[in-house]
């Protein structure tokens, strides 16, 4: 045997033997004990069973960063860029190793199972959660999430393919009826999970939504195609919440609900087994693939050393590469010598506590301070965050370090700051202690391991930034800008991720600011004027609208008992007496403490205005809410829960807010409270906003600013409001008065480069005559190095878009997410959504599918297709010669597209085929192989229920995007 032929055997023989075990184990549980592992133990947890080595399945968010179980600001996570920004990379192999990391994060905080990747596509640039997913194109979708599966499951921890299936708006997502035919589901938006299940995910998640009439967690299509024809070998997870009927679901193949442990399962699947309408049979197979996934990830009968002991036999590699899996990520990514360390977790981890402070109070003091008009720094500021590029490896220890006894002092302050009668939850579950305390950061190799992270975040925060346009202004001579103006609110607090149940607490969140700064010479002058504020219009139309608050952190709020940053949480028992009291750092307290008794959720802080004015503070929560300042009220009501959407109650619950008037530098104590009452959340927040600032004013500023350097940068972007998971945009105009913003500062600065901060889409009305145009999307933690690797020309901006960019919503084919009045979204559009539908509109878009440039210049000089007729199911290769005719080294995503002249059946204009990066020097020439999959010459024929070819000629183009084809060529099918 082939010494490459061996290890897929052997994992294929410790396969069968795992399941054999599994079947063994399965069949010692009574109806009992069966049904109890079928519905989750807690909110994240599975249920274990001690009686045949089981132990809890921990599942955790994803997928730009792992939060764990817990929602606690205090246990930070390292924030990878948006699945949108990962995309835009073209690059599977990058994605693979921040699935690496992802799961080595998983391990860290004692994850098991992460839900992620999302696979739906962005159908309508209006979708709210456009930002968590990949692309508009099923075959980029599929490949891009095949790359995070392999990466995440490649060291032990379980990936999680979701929402299965056309879950690709917010518009009342829990109920919306998606109406599509069997062949657009096929060809479209099954075939990105189809993807994930040849890349053998562990799990399927099914959507809240409902197709064709059937929800989709008591879908037919959970059996076929899922499991039956795929041949889909994991657990079916329900989406949290979406199973609401006993029967249904069980019998159509979805395996575990959760959360638990209420549910419509439990005692009522027992009982309808045992009334024959639910067969024994479909519950043991529920079993069998729950247990399967236990052992895939360590957590049944793990044995010393990894081995999972599946009834007297072992069966290597799943608990071997949960433990193994920080190595697996350290050698992915580059990061020499992690595995010593307990890897990745340390630096990364406990740099948050000190880290996420300090970069949220440098971005909430940037935001106060937008009043005061523009405002400079010379040379590297003091709180510009470290450059892993810059740093060495005994600089980056000595910052770690510091790091975590900052956070270890945190830690010990919060544990032993108990008024009253409050008592600490000492008994937590595994994996979610603070950050500080499971982190060894002194440790060398937990120093180099945080350096190696950094790096690769930075590197794909690079690889997704996609350059729209560029007259050559890009890359900017950091030795020729003497002063440089940086405009815009977002270059000082940027979205660094997506809003929703995605979201993480990070470690660190480094600023376009800061980035900028650390990367000029001292005697560079950098100027920041914010501009107007993102939510705002001119003064002249406010009629008393309230601006829209944050919430309260140390820049502004002190705990009342103790005195530090942060804000005082105590909960108390219908006496008003206190049960629990700790301090925090933020006013945004989504999973309060509920000790026994807890009645009522307060926080308090005591604020020192900055400005003299009328303030505005909210509280957000549903249920009897209050909210005083210095004893004054604000707010009081109750609120009732009109939402079923667990975002909205869970993550971002509405806000009350009010205004008042007060001085300058005089302490006010701020307190709000909320009742908590069954079936409405416990989440709670506490906000604030100083008074608004003169827009026309700050306006000028930043013209002013732009017209007195040698070059602007400047940010706009989306806002929370605007963009988030839980509800559809409306428009894609950007909020506030951003484009005035960027007309004026074009007008005032030639040498300017714009930088679009957004998960999706955004209408540009201006961008023609933009000098230069950059989309950073969500970058993550290290996006404002990267931002600044791009600027100066260290690095080349690597993206390429994963979907079309329109001019304005009008021109945009596809865009309605609103259902009926009957509820029924009918995705009428067909094949035809993205590119695909802009290749039949009349209206060009702004920038198409695949498009984005370099700081080089190709061109395309020769492709060569198969001379011989290709039979049905081979797999081929086109090949594509070009040349690098531009100054400087560079990358080149080469893209292959089919088209199907004289079809007999509907298809697109031409639909991707096939892509490969190439890399090459000035002047070289270098031939692109693109593999081209058999599927993309197949159609799915809904007469006979399969994949067809129509034998015949076959287009093949090559080109940079969609809309920019360079080469034709010509195949034949048999």
């Amino acid at each position: 045997m082939a010494a490459e032929e061996a290890e897929p055997v052997q994992e294929a023989v410790a396969e069968e033997g795992a399941e054999a075990g599994v079947e063994q184990l399965a069949e010692k549980l009574d109806l009992a004990q069966q049904v109890k592992l079928l519905t989750g133990a807690t909110t994240w947890r599975t249920a274990p069973e001690p009686a045949i080595g089981l132990t809890a399945i921990a599942f955790s968010d994803g997928p730009a960063g792992i939060r764990g179980e817990q929602w606690d600001e205090r246990l930070t996570s390292v924030l990878l860029p948006s699945p949108t920004a990962l995309a835009a990379s073209w690059q599977p192999a990058l994605v693979g190793e921040l699935g690496a990391l992802l799961a080595a994060e998983a391990r860290r905080k004692g994850v098991h199972t992460v839900l992620a990747p999302t696979l739906n596509l962005h159908r309508s640039p209006l979708g709210g959660r456009h930002f968590e997913c990949f692309s508009e194109d099923p075959w980029l979708t599929g490949v891009i999430g095949a790359a995070l599966v392999r990466g995440v499951q490649g060291a032990g921890v379980a990936a999680t393919a979701k929402h299965f299936v056309a879950n690709d708006s917010e518009a009342d997502r829990l109920t919306v009826d998606v109406h599509v035919s069997e062949r657009v589901l096929r060809e479209v938006y099954l075939a990105p999970f189809e993807a994930a299940v040849e890349a053998g995910v562990w799990l399927v998640m099914s959507a809240y939504n409902r197709v064709n009439g059937a929800t989709m967690s008591a879908s037919p299509l959970l059996r076929d195609p899922l499991k039956a024809e795929w041949g889909f070998d994991g657990v079916v997870v329900s989406d949290w919440g979406a199973v609401r009927d006993t029967v249904g679901p069980a019998t159509a193949a979805l395996d575990l609900a959760m959360p638990g442990p209420a549910g419509p399962w439990g005692d009522a699947l027992a009982a309808a087994v045992r009334e024959g309408r639910v067969p024994q049979s479909t519950v043991d197979e529920k079993v069998r693939r729950l247990l399967l996934l236990a052992r895939r990830v360590g957590a049944l009968g793990a044995a010393p050393g990894g081995s999972v002991a599946v009834d007297g036999g072992a069966a290597g590699g799943a608990g071997a590469a949960g433990a193994a899996g920080l190595a697996g990520a350290a050698g992915a990514a580059g990061l020499a010598g992690a595995a010593g360390a307990a890897g990745l977790a340390g630096a990364a981890g406990a740099a948050g506590l000190a880290g996420a402070a300090g970069a949220a109070g440098l971005a909430g003091a940037a935001e106060a301070a937008g009043a005061m008009g523009a405002t400079e720094a010379t040379g590297r500021a003091a709180t510009t965050a470290p450059d892993p590029a810059d740093a060495s490896v005994t600089d980056t220890a000595r910052v770690d370090t510091a790091r975590a006894d900052a956070a270890q002092t945190e830690t010990a302050q919060a544990d032993t700051t108990q008024p009253d009668t409050a008592q600490a939850d000492t008994a937590q579950t595994d994996g979610t202690h603070p950050d500080a305390a499971q982190a060894n950061t002194t440790h060398p190799d937990a120093a180099q391991a945080d350096a190696a992270v950094r790096a690769l975040l930075r590197r794909a925060a690079s690889a997704g930034t996609v350059l729209l346009r560029n007259t050559g202004v890009l890359p900017l001579d950091p030795g020729g800008v003497r002063t440089l103006a940086v405009i815009g609110r977002h270059a000082a607090a940027p979205r660094a991720q997506g809003g929703g149940s995605a979201e993480v607490f990070p470690d660190r969140v480094v600023t376009p600011l800061d980035g900028i700064r650390a990367a000029l010479p001292a005697t560079t002058r950098v100027v920041h004027a914010p501009g107007p504020a993102l939510d705002a219009p001119p003064l002249s139309e406010r009629r008393g609208r309230c601006p829209h608050p944050a919430p309260l952190d140390g820049t502004l709020a002190r705990d009342p008992l103790t005195g530090e940053p942060g804000i005082r949480l105590r909960v108390l028992d219908a006496a008003d007496r206190a049960v629990f009291s700790e301090h925090r750092l933020s006013g945004r307290i989504l999973e309060p403490h509920l000790a026994p008794g807890a009645h009522t959720v307060e926080l308090s802080a005591r604020c020192t205005p900055r400005q003299a004015g009328e303030w505005t503070f909210g509280v957000a929560g549903f249920g009897r809410m209050t909210l005083t300042v210095d004893g004054v009220p604000l707010v009081d009501g109750d609120f009732p829960r009109e939402t079923d959407d667990p975002t909205q109650v869970h993550v971002r619950p509405p806000r009350q807010q009010a205004r008042i008037t007060l001085d300058a530098g005089r302490v006010v104590t701020v307190v709000a409270r909320r009742e908590l009452a069954a079936d409405t959340g416990r989440a709670t927040i506490l906000s604030a906003a100083p008074p608004p600032s003169d827009d026309t004013a700050d306006l000028a500023a930043a013209v002013d600013a732009a017209r007195r350097a040698d070059a602007a940068v400047l940010l706009v972007g989306t806002t929370e409001e605007s963009e988030s998971e839980g509800r559809d945009r409306t428009g894609l105009d950007l909020p506030g008065r951003q484009d005035e913003l960027v007309r004026a500062v074009l007008a005032a600065q030639p040498h300017t480069a714009v930088c679009v901060n957004a998960g999706g889409p955004v209408a540009m009305p201006w961008h023609a005559g933009a000098p230069a145009l950059l989309l950073t999307w969500f970058p993550g933690g290290e996006g404002g190095h990267a931002l600044a690797d791009v600027l100066f020309g260290r690095t080349e901006p690597g993206g390429r878009l994963p979907t079309t960019w329109g001019t304005t919503l009008a021109d945009v084919p596809v865009h309605a997410t609103d259902p009926s009045p009957e509820g029924v979204l009918a995705y009428t559009e067909g094949l035809h959504i993205g590119h695909r539908a802009w290749l039949r509109a009349t209206t060009p878009p702004a920038y198409w599918f695949g498009h984005g440039l370099g700081y080089t210049t190709w061109a395309y000089e020769a492709l060569h297709t198969p001379d011989e007729a290709v039979p049905d199911g081979a797999e081929l290769r086109v090949r594509v010669r070009v040349r690098n005719t531009g100054p400087r080294a560079g990358r080149e995503v080469v893209q292959v597209y089919l088209a199907r002249p004289g079809s007999a059946v509907d298809r697109p204009v031409r639909w991707l085929a096939g892509f490969a990066e190439v890399t090459a020097a000035p002047g070289e020439t270098v031939t692109a192989a693109v593999p081209v999959p058999h599927r993309a010459l197949r159609h799915w024929s809904s007469d006979a229920h399969g994949w067809r070819v129509e034998p015949g000629p076959f287009t093949v183009l090559a080109g940079r995007s969609a809309g920019d084809i360079r080469l034709e060529g010509r195949l034949t099918v048999r």
